[in-house]
């Protein structure tokens, strides 16, 4: 059956999409991209629950669930040197835990933290701590 003008449409779209995917993969020299993603689907958890990253690279957050969460460092979990990260830009995680209203991602939306700092980084959801939603940043030396 032949396609219809709205499949070759489609067909075209993607086809670009994966040409300008393979592109930039081949400018990049197999490299990964300066950005990291980190989601939270709907079962409490982060995924991947580790990640491992270059120093300077960004992390992004997305909230995928239909609940509202929390991404807080724990301050006794991150290299000395580096800055303390948390929803909300909150300095300390006494801070962060005592705002947490203030400090919530809602479904959809993102945070994002950008590591300098190589070493290990935990983190976790306020509401969602209990339930073991935690996760861990792995920045390479």
């Amino acid at each position: 059956m032949p396609l219809e003008i709205s499949d070759r449409r489609t067909v075209l779209r993607l086809s670009s999409a994966a040409l300008a995917t393979l592109t930039t993969a081949g400018c990049l020299g197999g490299q990964s991209s300066s950005v990291q993603t980190v989601t939270m689907p709907g079962d409490l958890r982060f995924e991947p629950k580790t990640a491992r990253i270059e120093p300077g690279q960004t992390v992004t957050w997305t909230n995928e669930s239909d609940i509202e969460h929390t991404v807080t460092a724990y301050e006794d979990e991150i290299p000395d040197e580096a800055v303390y990260f948390a929803s909300g830009g909150f300095e300390t995680e006494r801070t962060a835990r005592n705002r947490v209203t203030e400090g919530l991602i809602a479904p959809g939306e993102n945070y994002e933290h950008t590591f300098d700092q190589p070493g290990t980084y935990g983190y976790f959801c306020i509401p969602h701590e209990g339930s073991g939603m935690v996760g861990t940043i792995l920045v390479n030396k």
